[in-house]
């Protein structure tokens, strides 16, 4: 049983919630529960057999994956968001319905 137990901001991320950090501050505003108990930074739960929400909505990990091949146009890099305010990715793929996790070289 041990084997499938995940860090809880992990599973959040992985649900499109947020990301591991803000997850986190989640998790510390009281925001989160698993069942039915508020969560703590450090829990660990079982996908198949915890039930987890936040902000009183139930969380569900998507059970498909998408994946997409682009071929970044020159100009924008391999990421979600640029505290620099350049062009990233993110803007071609805002349409996609699923949560996107761009891999590939950070240049432009």
């Amino acid at each position: 049983m041990a084997d499938n137990l995940i860090r809880l901001q992990k599973y959040l991320a992985d649900c499109g919630v947020a990301s591991r950090r803000k997850s986190e501050e989640l998790i510390e505003q009281g925001k989160v529960r698993v069942n039915g108990k508020v969560a703590a930074i450090g829990d660990k739960i079982d996908p198949k057999h915890d039930s987890i929400t936040v902000s009183g909505k139930k969380i569900v990990r998507q059970k498909t994956h998408t994946y997409i091949m682009l071929n970044k146009p020159r100009g924008f890099i391999t990421t979600m968001n640029d505290e620099m305010d350049r062009k990233c990715v993110a803007q071609l793929v805002k349409d996609v319905p699923a949560r996107v996790y761009p891999v590939g070289r950070l240049d432009r």
